[in-house]
């Protein structure tokens, strides 16, 4: 029986026309099931190049057909993460916005249109379905934990009208216990008060990271009033009491202003207030159920300082947090659904890995593809890329490492990773800076061999296995100033542990690692700049490489470093526009009572950057892709004037408002 479960939206990649909450329709996904086991799984983003894609999953759905070697036609059930009542209001709400908008207000309607629009194929709607959204939380949880029984926490933003429930996981079954209202969601909560922060909706983790730098005790008393804890596990969050208390009491932080150590306390004092109200719903339902194992999904799963916290209390014997928490983990979950009702469940494994998406192309068409770039790469193939790539770490480098199928979820588990020495602390400024173009304080994860993390970390008896970064543990004392790029302010790290069987590939290069220094950990983050999702493809690596400080680049069997490329290396290169870009001249007041006219390159329909004349008229001739030498020739022969727009052209680049890459209309 094969099952796909669907997460994301309702628009193609280049479509902006419907305006609904963001909370309803993000992080994209499909998930193939085989009779209970995944066949394959990803997430929209990583292929469609949108963070958080809310679009319609439609290459998401295209590679775990072709995966399986199938058609839409020979799927037996199709299942979508939210429930019908719940698109159906969606959907009224969308018509009362934008009444305009010509889509049928009945999502069981609507689906099947969609699909067979992207598939030129009908779907009956009787193989469609639509699932709780909390359920197919718990379900994507509780069944890949391995458990015979667990209680299961599903803690979110907001979906299905609700922000999560308490159910008891047993056999094949999921039991809701206890539900929580959307207007007491621990996920807005959060995301409330670090509006005042200067941050906004997916940028939760990175407060996360900026809660150690502060102390919770100047502001408890002032969080105290933003919930209610009562009897039975019950607690109440007062949302509309937060903006005008914060107001009042610290200075808000406007987006790339500096964090004060007021900024860095209120983390401090969020993060507290969350681990409170968490672990008193946990305690009520551990006492009352008697459950020793605990599963945990939902958006506010992924808060890996508290999921620490939950594993050294001592309250559950184990924990199993599903590694792709978010939304997108709601498609694995409605996937998995299906295949139960059809007497097909996931088979009582605790899962070990999550390399469920697009492989690598085979090295015939990779070394193609690398020499492509001749001038701007300089390409050598290797039988033994694991040693080539330790000694380039033990001497400093930090790399780019990409192998194998990619990961399902929001973590870089070794296949789609940034890789450097976990032992100088300067390398995470320096990965910080010119890699992940982000703020300084983020700290990067290590990752150890399995059987080597006991003596570098402090890990709870009888606990070894941490494949998937989901806890934040703490480092020994005496391997804190060892490994200084990847130890938190306070002592901490967020852990991934490798093992030999599940991913050789990446074992090898850390155990390689550890016979040139003594040390089998590395530093390990997530493959991607500031302005784009995780890469996936060769080309997304290479795109990548070439637009961050990267010194070199290890992908399946080749060794890549840069090259000097000279001015007719880049006019060499194809132009083209991603789909979900699109250009645009506006009048607009550049002073008081002074118009002009400005050019704007529009990525996803709001995000916005003003462009030059020259090049949005270069950009404007492109129909599909153009080679960007042709291009210029049309508009100066002048060199200078040539390297100012290549210049220009490449900060685009980097921003992934354009795609520069080598022309396929030449050999």
């Amino acid at each position: 029986m094969l099952c796909l479960g669907l997460s994301g939206g309702l628009e193609r990649v280049h479509e902006n026309s419907l305006e609904l909450p963001k909370t309803f329709l993000h992080d994209g996904a499909a998930v193939l099931v085989r009779d209970g086991r995944v066949v394959a799984a990803v997430e929209e983003e990583r292929l469609n190049r949108i963070k958080h894609s809310n679009k319609m999953p439609s290459r998401s759905i295209q590679y775990c057909l072709a995966s399986a070697g199938v058609q839409l036609s020979d799927i037996d059930r199709i299942a979508f993460y939210a429930t019908e009542a719940y698109c159906n209001a969606m959907l009224e709400y969308l018509f009362a916005a934008q009444p305009d908008v010509s889509v049928p207000l009945d999502a069981r309607l609507l689906l099947p249109q969609l699909l067979a629009r992207e598939f030129g194929t009908e779907v009956d709607p009787s193989r469609i379905f639509f699932v709780d959204h909390h359920l197919a939380h718990s379900v994507s949880a509780f069944a890949m934990s391995g458990f015979d029984q667990s209680l299961i926490l599903t803690i979110d933003g907001g979906g299905d009208f609700l922000s999560g429930h308490v159910a008891l996981g047993s056999g094949t079954e999921v039991t809701q216990l206890e539900s929580f209202p959307e207007n007491n969601s621990l996920g807005l909560f959060y995301l409330e008060v670090i509006r005042y922060l200067g941050y906004g909706l997916f940028d939760e983790y990175k407060v996360m990271g900026l809660a150690p730098y502060g102390d919770p005790a100047p502001y408890r008393a002032l969080f105290e009033q933003f919930y209610e804890l009562s009897a039975n596990g019950g607690y109440r969050v007062y949302m509309d009491r937060i903006g005008p208390t914060l107001l009042r009491s610290i200075q808000a932080r406007r987006k790339g202003m500096p964090f004060t150590q007021q900024h860095q306390n209120v983390s401090a004092s969020l993060q507290e207030a969350l681990e409170k109200i968490v672990f008193h719903i946990l305690s009520h339902h551990r006492e009352a159920t008697g459950m020793k194992r605990l599963c945990l999904a939902g958006g506010v799963a992924h808060n890996c300082t508290m999921n620490g916290k939950l594993l050294y209390s001592g309250l559950f014997e184990d924990i199993f947090v599903q590694p792709a928490s978010h939304d997108a983990g709601c498609a694995l979950g409605a996937a998995l659904m299906m295949s139960n009702e059809l007497g097909r469940p996931a088979p009582r494994e605790r899962l070990q890995s999550v390399y469920w998406g697009p492989d690598l192309e085979e090295d015939r068409t990779l070394e193609q593809e690398l020499n492509a770039w001749a001038g701007h790469l300089d390409v050598q193939r290797s039988d033994d890329v694991a040693s080539s790539a330790a000694d380039w770490l033990a001497n400093g480098a930090v790399i780019g490492w990409v192998q194998g199928r990619s990961e399902f979820g929001p973590r870089a588990l070794g296949n789609r990773s940034i890789l450097a020495d976990p032992r100088p602390a300067a390398n995470k400024d320096r990965i910080n800076a010119m890699v992940k173009k982000r703020e300084g304080y983020r700290p990067f994860a290590p990752s150890v061999l399995e059987e080597d993390a006991g003596e570098f970390f402090d890990l709870p008896d009888g606990k070894g296995e941490f494949p998937f970064m989901n806890f934040v543990v703490r480092v020994r004392d005496a391997k804190r100033s060892v490994l200084g790029a990847i130890t938190h302010v306070d002592g901490t790290a967020r852990l991934q542990t490798v093992s030999r069987n599940t991913n050789p590939a990446y074992w090898d290069v850390i155990n390689a690692f550890k016979q040139r220094t003594g040390i089998p950990v590395l530093l390990n983050t997530s493959f991607n700049n500031n302005a784009e999702p995780i890469v996936d493809s060769a080309a997304d690596a290479i795109a990548t490489f070439l637009t961050t400080e990267l010194d070199g680049l290890v992908i399946g069997s080749f060794l890549v470093k840069k090259q000097a490329a000279t001015l007719e290396d880049w006019t060499a290169l194809a132009v083209s526009l991603p789909a979900y870009t699109s250009l645009h001249q506006v009048r607009a007041y550049t002073v008081e009572d002074h118009q002009e006219t400005v050019c704007e390159i529009r990525a996803g329909g709001t995000s916005r950057e003003t462009i030059s004349h020259e090049v949005f008229d270069l950009l404007m001739q492109i129909e599909g892709e153009a080679v960007l030498g042709d291009l210029l020739d049309t508009m100066t022969p002048n060199r200078a004037k040539r390297e100012n727009l290549v210049e220009e052209l490449r900060g685009l680049w980097e921003q992934r408002r354009i795609r520069l890459h080598p022309s396929q209309a030449r050999p």
